[in-house]
C-alpha cells in the first residue's frame, strides 16, 4: 500500500504537494517543516512518534497512484511540544 500523500500541513494547512518538503509520523500525520521543527519539536502531537521526511513520490508514479486530496487539520492548531 502507498503513502497517502497527504496535501496539507495538519497544524497550519500549509499546502504539502507530493514533490514538496513534508515530515509524517508512522500514522502518516504530515506536517510541513516548519511547524514540524518549530512548534513540534519533532513529535507528532496525535500520537507521540517521531517526525520523518515524507519520500517524494516520482512524478511518473504519480499517474497510477495520486496524492491524497482529503486535508486533515487539527482545528485547534498544534500545541507546542513537551519537548520544546
Amino acid at each position: 500500500m502507498a503513502l497517502e500523500l497527504r496535501p496539507n500541513c495538519e497544524c497550519c494547512n500549509k499546502d504539502l504537494p507530493p514533490e514538496s518538503l513534508a515530515m509524517i509520523c508512522s500514522f502518516e500525520c504530515t506536517y510541513c517543516a516548519d511547524c514540524a521543527e518549530t512548534t513540534l519539536a519533532g513529535i507528532c502531537p496525535n500520537c507521540g512518534d517521531e517526525l520523518v521526511r515524507r519520500p517524494v513520490r516520482p512524478a511518473a508514479r504519480l499517474a497510477n497512484n495520486p496524492a491524497s486530496t482529503l486535508r486533515v487539520l487539527k482545528a485547534e492548531g498544534c500545541p507546542p511540544s513537551r519537548a520544546a
